[in-house]
């Protein structure tokens, strides 16, 4: 990580977490090295370490307050200068290079008509054809830059440009589960039927959070996403399958 000049800033975010800002714009060169940064407060946790979430441009850290003002060797007047003095020093450290090995998951998606409404209020937004739009979608390689909003839903960065859309003036009240949406300069999929505000161009037949299994979560941070479009004749005999496994 020799190659990224950064400058962490550390900020309150409540009473039992503070947050690392590692700048503004997210990149993937960013992303590795947040990863990095992560996994290194993951592996040296301070006393009361809880957990840590890493979002585009920061990683937020959790803590039990009361464990952490009990530590003596932690220097500080309070919750927040004990850790943000213990984070500090820790970042002075060089990380290792991450392993830049890809975890490729592909993701079947049945876009446009039914599945997709969107897409052809996204085409007239960026004077494109609604092919364009689905071709544009799944011929980018994608990162999962960050994990939220509902369980398994990855946010996934590297889109087309020309895809940029805003969301929805008036958010949805049901987006159905495995749909693929468009807010600004990402892409990502609900894992279950929510309320949603993101422009709607398919949806996979793939159960993308089930709780029962032993990797409940499709994706998880870092992976590579690539879209393979599918027939609509092909995502019900998929989600058939998926339906058949689930009840097995």
């Amino acid at each position: 990580m020799q190659d990224i000049a950064i400058t962490p800033k550390i900020y309150y975010l409540s009473e039992q977490a503070v947050t690392i800002e590692f700048g503004t714009a997210m990149s993937e060169k960013l992303l590795r090295y947040i990863a990095a940064i992560n996994r290194n407060i993951r592996q040296n946790p301070f006393p009361g370490f809880i957990d840590s979430v890493t979002a585009y441009t920061t990683i937020s850290i959790f803590y039990d307050p009361l464990r952490v003002i009990q530590v003596n060797k932690m220097a500080g007047a309070d919750c927040f200068e004990k850790v943000s003095g213990y984070l500090n020093d820790l970042l002075k450290h060089p990380v290792k290079q991450v392993d830049d090995k890809k975890n490729i998951v592909t993701i079947p998606v049945c876009y446009g008509g039914e599945y997709g409404p969107d897409v052809n209020d996204i085409a007239k937004m960026n004077r494109l054809t609604p092919e364009q739009v689905i071709s544009f979608h799944n011929s980018a390689t994608y990162k999962v830059y960050m994990m939220g909003f509902a369980p398994g839903f990855a946010y996934l960065g590297g889109m087309d440009s020309r895809l940029n859309s805003p969301r929805k003036a008036i958010p949805v009240s049901a987006i159905p589960a495995g749909s693929i949406g468009i807010a600004g300069r990402q892409t990502g999929i609900y894992p279950f039927q929510t309320p949603g505000g993101w422009q709607i161009i398919g949806r996979t037949p793939l159960v993308m959070f089930d709780a029962k299994r032993p990797q409940p979560s499709v994706l998880k941070g870092e992976d590579t996403v690539v879209f393979k479009p599918i027939s609509k004749e092909e995502f019900e005999f998929l989600s058939e399958q998926q339906n058949a496994d689930r009840n097995s």
